[in-house]
């Protein structure tokens, strides 16, 4: 009785996992609360459209969600503001670029200073980092 029970929920493919009401509504709450340097690197970011490379802020991965996700090259991007640089953080944070890792992301972290005061600089590395990466869905560079 109990494997008709099983085989009677929907399979989901392991991208809808990530998307639960509770996921979207936290995603949502960090759009509408975005710092200054998230602001203007969504802004810096979805200029790289035009080049091909389409990046969703804010997007949840697992029990995470990342700053910026490029989900053709599982490119995660997270800006490191100066809470960062705290051990306790710093152990967090490991803990979830691993998790993420094993998700298949490549994960690039910027210190805020970047994107505020050197943006050509913070496009130019995301676009290198993204151009390096192959396309998941084609195996395309």
């Amino acid at each position: 009785m109990r494997q008709k029970e099983r085989s009677a929920k929907p399979q989901f493919p392991a991208s809808h996992l990530d998307r639960s009401p509770t996921r979207i509504k936290r995603g949502r709450a960090l759009r509408q609360t975005a710092t200054e340097a998230e602001t203007r690197a969504w802004y810096l970011l979805r200029k790289l459209r035009l080049k091909g490379f389409k990046f969703r802020r804010q997007h949840p991965i697992g029990n995470y969600v990342v700053d910026f996700c490029c989900a053709e090259r599982r490119l995660a991007i997270e800006l490191d503001g100066g809470i960062h640089s705290q051990p306790s953080q710093s152990l967090k944070d490991n803990a979830r670029e691993k998790y993420l890792k094993r998700q298949g992301y490549t994960v690039t972290r910027f210190p805020i200073g970047i994107v505020l005061q050197a943006p050509e600089t913070f496009v130019a590395k995301v676009l290198g980092q993204a151009l390096s990466l192959p396309n998941v869905f084609t195996g395309e560079r």
